[in-house]
Order: C-alpha cells, then sequence, then structure tokens
C-alpha cells in the first residue's frame, strides 16, 4: 500500500472511531463525518497529478450522493408533511398491539414487504415517523428500530428496486426479476426472521395504548388526501423510473412537488394553516442527520477513487474462490463500508461470459451486500438513517443488533446454499 493510501485510510478509520465513540468525546458525528470527508479529499487533491482530473473525480462522487440526499431530502419533507397533517393516525390503529412481541412482528414484516416495494432508504425513514407515533417513548422502540434496519436491508435484497445495489445489478444485466424473487425472498427471510426471534424472545408485557387511541387528534384538513397522494407518490417512485429512465430523486421531488402544489391549493385561504405548508415542514426536517449521510458517503467515495475499495476487491478475486466466500467477505466488508462501490467493483472484475445472468454469484453478491450492511449501524443506509434520526449510538447497536443480524446473515447464506443443492 503506497503512503497515499495508508494516509487515507488512517484518516478514515480516525474518523470512524471519533463517530463510534461519539458519546464519550462529546462531539456529534455529523461534524466528524463532514470534516472527515473534507480532510480525505484534501488528501486526494494534494496528490493527484492534475487538479482537472481530481475535479472529474470528486464531482462524479458527488453527483451520485447528491442523488441520495436529494431522494431522502424528498422522502423526508413528503414523512414530515404526512405527519403533520396526522395523515398517519388513519393507519396507525391497525399496525398498533398492545403486545409487544405482536407489535414486532408486525413492524418486522410491515418494514420487510414495503422494503421491496419502496426501497430500504424510503422505507426506514417512513418507519420512523410511525414507530414515534406508535411507541412514544424513544427507550421503548430502540430493540423495534434495530428491527427496522434489519427488515429494511432484508427486504431490499430479494427486489430488484429494494435496495441500490440490486438495482444496479438489476439494471446491467446480471439479474432478472423473476429469478431474483424466487431464488432470494426465503433467504432474506430467513435473514430477518432469525434477529425476530431474537428479539421476541426478550419482549415481555404489553404496550400502553393512548387515552382515546390514536385518533386522540384528529386529521387535519386534507390529512386524508395528503396520506394518500403521499403515499402513492413513494410508492411510485419505482415505476416513474421504470417508465422514464429518470434516477430514483427525481420521482421522489416530482411527488413532493405534486404534494406541494396540493397543500398550496387546500391551504393558501387559511393563514392559520400555516404549519401544515411546505415551507413550514422544510424547517422541520432534520438538516443534521442529512450532512452525516453526506459526510459519510463522500469519505467512503474517496477511497473508491483513490482505488482502495478496488484493490480489496481484487484480493477478493485472487485469494477467495468459492462463490459463497466471495458473498460472505463481502457481507462483512458492507459492515462497515458502502456497499455500492464494493458491487461496483465486483461488477467489474467478474464479466458476464463467465458468470452470466443470475449465476449463484450474482444471487450471493445481491444477498450478502444489501444484508451484510445490517451488522453494524454505519453498513447501511438505513443504519446511518436511525442513527441520524433517533440519535441510536454505534455501541448501543453493536451490544443489542450486530449478534442477531450477524446470525440471520449467515442463516440466509446457508438457506441460500441448501435451496442450491434441493
Amino acid at each position: 500500500m503506497d503512503t497515499v493510501a495508508t494516509i487515507l485510510v488512517s484518516l478514515f478509520c480516525i474518523g470512524y472511531l471519533a463517530i463510534i465513540f461519539e458519546f464519550s468525546i462529546k462531539i456529534n458525528k455529523t461534524a466528524v463525518a463532514v470534516c472527515l470527508a473534507v480532510l480525505c479529499w484534501a488528501v486526494f487533491f494534494l496528490q493527484a497529478d492534475s487538479i482537472h482530473q481530481a475535479m472529474k473525480h470528486v464531482t462524479s462522487h458527488l453527483s451520485d450522493v447528491s442523488q441520495i440526499i436529494f431522494f431522502l431530502l424528498g422522502a423526508m419533507t413528503i414523512v414530515e408533511l404526512i405527519d403533520s397533517h396526522k395523515g398517519f393516525n388513519a393507519i396507525l390503529e391497525y399496525m398498533h398491539a398492545r403486545s409487544k412481541q405482536k407489535m414486532l412482528c408486525i413492524i418486522s414484516f410491515v418494514t420487510f414487504f414495503m422494503s421491496a416495494v419502496l426501497d430500504n432508504l424510503t422505507t426506514t425513514v417512513l418507519m420512523v415517523s410511525i414507530l414515534r407515533k406508535l411507541i412514544p417513548k424513544a427507550k421503548d422502540r430502540v430493540l423495534a428500530l434495530y428491527m427496522v434496519v434489519i427488515a429494511a436491508n432484508a427486504g431490499g435484497a430479494w427486489s430488484p428496486i429494494g435496495d441500490v445495489t440490486t438495482t444496479m445489478l438489476w439494471i446491467n444485466g446480471q439479474l432478472s426479476t423473476l429469478s431474483m424473487i424466487q431464488k432470494l425472498i426465503v433467504p432474506s427471510l430467513v435473514c430477518m426472521l432469525i434477529p425476530l426471534g431474537f428479539y421476541w424472545m426478550q419482549l415481555k408485557g404489553n404496550h400502553e395504548l393512548p387515552e382515546g387511541g390514536f385518533h386522540k387528534e384528529p386529521i387535519e384538513p386534507g390529512g386524508t388526501a395528503v396520506l394518500l397522494i403521499g403515499m402513492g407518490g413513494l410508492i411510485s417512485v419505482p415505476i416513474f423510473k421504470w417508465w422514464t429512465g429518470m434516477p430514483p430523486f427525481m420521482g421522489v421531488m416530482f411527488a413532493l412537488s405534486v404534494l406541494w402544489i396540493a397543500t398550496d391549493l387546500l391551504h393558501h385561504k387559511y393563514p392559520h394553516r400555516t404549519h401544515l405548508r411546505i415551507p413550514f415542514i422544510l424547517t422541520k426536517i432534520d438538516v443534521s442527520s442529512l450532512l452525516f449521510f453526506l459526510g459519510i458517503l463522500m469519505s467512503m467515495d474517496v477511497l473508491r477513487a483513490a482505488g482502495i475499495l478496488q484493490s480489496i476487491g481484487q484480493w477478493t478475486h485472487t485469494y477467495l474462490k468459492e462463490d459463497v466466500w466471495i458473498a460472505a467477505f463481502l457481507g462483512g466488508i458492507s459492515s462497515v463500508l458502502d456497499n455500492m462501490p464494493l458491487v461496483a467493483a465486483t461488477m467489474n472484475m467478474y464479466d458476464l461470459a463467465r458468470y452470466p445472468m443470475d449465476s449463484h454469484l450474482w444471487m450471493l453478491i445481491a444477498y450478502a451486500a444489501a444484508t451484510g450492511g445490517s451488522i453494524l449501524s454505519i453498513g447501511s443506509s438505513s443504519g446511518i438513517i436511525v442513527m441520524g434520526l433517533e440519535k441510536v449510538s454505534f455501541f448501543g447497536y453493536v451490544k443489542k443488533a450486530s449478534l442477531p443480524a450477524l446470525l440471520g446473515f449467515l442463516a440466509g447464506l446457508v438457506t441460500y446454499q441448501l435451496g442450491r443443492l434441493l
């Protein structure tokens, strides 16, 4: 490893540790993530032979990251708008259960299947908002939040639109829709059920139902319409992408613009409804979470630009011969690093002539990259969102969620391998 690579890896490790020990060093993880991104790219620019070439790298990666940031901004605004209209009150009664065990099961299965239809990013934002209503006390919803991360990632693994990596493999011709669903839905379900069973045995007793139920707060004027338009807009994002070919964030922004027009028409005559209009809603968006996401992704992208992630992929190709070991290694690395550049690297290493569409290698990569990120909170978009929105600590996640997520990940791999033998 050359000097520049050593410096970049060292900076990344120091920043990663600072994020892990956020509560000990009393420095916000968003500040660390943004600082880390700037420092890593500064090192990359200083060693570059051409500033113009370095600018092309940073512009290219910023383009990819910005799409995710705008996607999140749009999705968070839509969810917050629905919540401000008390739109979720119409469905919370159906999701609520007095039994803690039963509610955890409902939350897990809803997240799992919703993630396959929407995607794990949108689903996580939506489920966090719903959980705040279902379980008002933060300490009581921690296990449910962990299951949202695990279930969202597992649900995204068997759908071509459920995770950015499965979408990449689908668009580039490595996987077909029907085969992916047939071969990966059972391993993905097992990956979710193992942690769910682990937590199910720990939970006892009942949740308290708020006095008067969830309809104690009446739905705001136009709340049902906003719920239907908002949910319809989110669900239509994959269809919009398929129909137009435009990236998902454009679909979310279109849905947001439709809602913006609708709420302006609904509320512009009533000065006391200012809190139900988009300009006010935007002031409630957690910008800190978006900046944390920006910092983390840009930090990882500089490792890709410097060829470090590609080197990891090449090492995998050289020393790990079996498909299942490659997948297991990729899953482990995905718990630390962003899975998108790792999958991109593997796509460049293994050609379709040797590994044709729907071969076992591509199936395993799709499963491992999507679900391996659940092992650590920083390993997936869902985990990072939960860390940002709910202030979940890294060590809290490691203590309560890493082992169940790892066992679920391995159980899913075994399930897939058994499926090959049958």
